[in-house]
């Protein structure tokens, strides 16, 4: 449906003798003096063959419950990624699972590839993807599906989705943290019909009233966040700092961090 650009490298490196907690220390660059840490993650282990396909339903739908099923290749579901314990952040105890994202709402996820959804009427955005244990996106050009749900009678006045439009998905952070989860939190997003960089497009993430500018596709951690509620507002932005034109590239969500 939609040309996927990728700007970041998530590798597991095999030939490296340092340790994750050392590839984590070296990522931590702070993007500015800013009171909140915003930093690069380090690579992730890698599942460049892993794919998903979408089986159920179809395209035309009737509102109500509704039966999704998909095909998950070269990727274990339920089962801890390799590298979940030097990542220090929240993970999920269920394992691996499918980011399902509709309209760009927070999403849901899903340890098995059979589900049920309710649906309105209406024309809805779908954006699901494969997702580490640690809630991290799995980003290559088979990971994903995005389409356009046409559900009952739309209104005629219902815009269609140009799937050909340069489009921001917010991912992470997300729900409550608690305890050694809330020290370090991870940004996360997916990028279509775009790349960002120093001399291009940019993605900018305001925390707490506070701008950070990130220029490459990648996971991102938040360190020195105080406990309580903390919002975060995502932009797809052009060079000259404008935002770009796009029902999801501008989008606010508010998390809790708890003793």
């Amino acid at each position: 449906m939609a040309a996927l650009f990728f700007s970041c490298s998530n590798t597991k490196s095999s030939d490296s003798n340092e340790s994750p907690e050392e590839k984590i220390s070296q990522a931590a660059e702070d993007l500015g003096p800013e009171k909140y840490s915003v930093y690069k993650a380090p690579p992730s282990y890698d599942y460049p063959d892993a794919s998903l396909s979408m089986t159920a339903p179809e395209t035309l739908l009737s509102p109500g419950e509704t039966a999704f099923q998909f095909e998950v290749t070269n990727y274990d579901l339920g089962v801890q990624t390799p590298d979940a314990a030097a990542r220090g952040i929240a993970n999920s105890g269920k394992g691996q699972h499918i980011h399902f994202i509709l309209d760009n709402d927070p999403y849901s996820a899903h340890y098995e590839p059979e589900f049920t959804k309710e649906l309105t009427e209406g024309k809805h955005v779908l954006l699901a993807f494969l997702s580490r244990s640690y809630h991290e996106a799995v980003k290559n050009d088979s990971s994903y599906i995005l389409k356009e749900l046409i559900v009952g009678t739309p209104a005629e006045d219902e815009p269609q989705f140009d799937a050909m439009a340069q489009h921001l998905f917010y991912s992470r952070p997300k729900g409550t943290y608690s305890g050694a989860d809330t020290k370090k939190l991870m940004l996360d997003f997916f990028l279509f019909n775009t790349s960002i960089s120093p001399d291009g497009n940019k993605v900018r993430a305001t925390i707490n009233g506070e701008e950070h500018v990130l220029t490459e596709w990648a996971p991102y951690y938040i360190e020195g966040l105080e406990m309580g509620e903390v919002t975060i507002k995502l932009e797809l932005i052009d060079k000259d700092g404008k935002l770009i034109p796009g029902p999801y590239n501008s989008v606010e969500r508010k998390v809790t961090l708890t003793e």
